[in-house]
């Protein structure tokens, strides 16, 4: 019978029997898990300030959703990206039909059903939330930016959320 093939999960054998230990694994992920961990929190910080204005503005998603909503597109790209990598090491190849952007998709296809939920029609008001389900959809993005490593690109973009939202609400026909 043919062993298994090394999946490059354990690294060389540190136990007493000369297998890995559960800490030569951690030991080993260490870093890549850190530094994703660290994306997922610089994208939910993003989200949470384009959020923090929404929540001054007393709109029905705030702070938290927003924070959580650019911390799960970064997750989700990451764990894609990820997924994708181990693929290619488990059949040695270099070639692999699939689309990771479908992941990115999804994402939009996730936020939309979040925002669509922000809309709705008042009597004397009109139509309201729109800017709401909007931020969500950008904050999407803003979390995709920095899971890729565009992190200048998320910090630009947040900025100019907080313009959009903060400066133009002022020009704005509210009659």
């Amino acid at each position: 019978m043919k062993a298994k093939p090394d999946r490059g999960r354990y690294p060389a054998a540190a136990g007493t029997n000369g297998s890995p230990t559960m800490f030569d694994w951690i030991q080993q992920d260490a870093m890549p898990q850190l530094s994703a961990a660290l994306q997922v929190t610089i994208a939910a910080l993003l989200g949470g300030i384009v959020g923090l204005e929404r929540e001054l503005a007393n709109r029905p998603a705030g702070l938290r959703t927003h924070a959580m909503l650019a911390g799960a597109a970064a997750l989700l790209v990451l764990l894609t990206e990820n997924i994708v990598f181990e693929v290619l090491a488990d059949t040695g190849s270099n070639t692999l039909r699939a689309d990771p952007l479908r992941m990115v998709e999804a994402i939009v296809v996730g936020v939309s059903f979040l925002g669509a939920g922000t809309i709705f029609r008042s009597g004397e008001r009109g139509i309201v939330g729109l800017t709401t389900g909007t931020s969500l959809l950008l904050v999407g993005g803003i979390g995709i930016a920095v899971a890729v490593g565009l992190l200048y690109l998320a910090v630009i973009v947040t900025v100019l959320a907080l313009l959009l939202l903060r400066v133009l609400v002022r020009f704005e026909n509210k009659s």
